[in-house]
């Protein structure tokens, strides 16, 4: 008897086909799981440009399931691997380092020679700043005072606050590392307002207010 139904169990198994629950495409099953990356320009890797860029310097690794990858991060990761072939052991191992701050913002900068290359948070500078010439300025000015636009590549690693803070941090930071060049520097810099730190932050709100100073209005009846 149990021999009779052990046979009958392993013919049931050898009849069932698991190829018909298996896809002959390339694409990996769905979980739950699972949180698949979304990007807004998605790259499908069977269109040409993603062909195209299969063919770069840096390798990238394939992805199943036709996901989406957008060019921008490549173009970051091998800005990161310039920077850190540039500055061995990191920031805060350089000899000619600076550290600004406005508001919120910190800003460190480090200044190597080279051609005039502004690299920000591992992005470059007129990017990261949005284009705007105003901050673009206030990066420039410490290096312009001094004429030396184009002697020095400036990396620079900022946090907290805005695209505005951040900028001004990032030319008092440069006008520090530029006195570690040398301190005769400091006259010119100084004459131009570049090494004043501006402690100007913002009031905070008070209790009962609307703002810092704006009150509720007032009504008699």
């Amino acid at each position: 008897m149990a021999t009779t139904s052990l046979s009958s169990l392993t013919v049931a198994f050898s009849s069932l086909s698991f190829s018909s629950h298996v896809s002959s495409s390339n694409k990996t099953l769905y979980s739950p799981w699972i949180r698949h990356r979304r990007t807004a320009s998605p790259l499908r890797w069977n269109s040409p440009t993603a062909i195209a860029s299969s063919t770069t310097s840096f390798p990238i690794a394939a992805v199943s399931g036709g996901a989406a990858v957008s060019a921008e991060d490549f173009e970051g990761v091998s800005l990161e691997k310039y920077v850190k072939s540039r500055l061995p052991g990191g920031f805060a191992a350089q000899r000619l380092i600076g550290t600004g701050r406005r508001k919120c913002a910190i800003a460190r900068v480090v200044l190597q020679e080279g051609t005039g290359k502004f690299v920000i948070n591992y992005r470059d500078a007129k990017e990261y700043l949005q284009g705007n010439p105003l901050w673009l300025q206030y990066i420039k000015t410490p290096l312009l005072t001094l004429g030396f636009e184009s002697s020095y590549d400036v990396f620079v690693k900022a946090q907290g606050g805005g695209l505005s803070g951040q900028a001004q941090a990032i030319s008092l930071g440069i006008a520090r590392a530029l006195l570690k060049v040398s301190q005769n520097h400091r006259s010119p810099l100084k004459k131009e307002g570049l090494l004043t730190r501006d402690s100007r932050v913002v009031e905070r709100k008070k209790v009962g207010l609307k703002k810092a100073r704006k009150a509720p209005q007032y009504s008699k009846r």
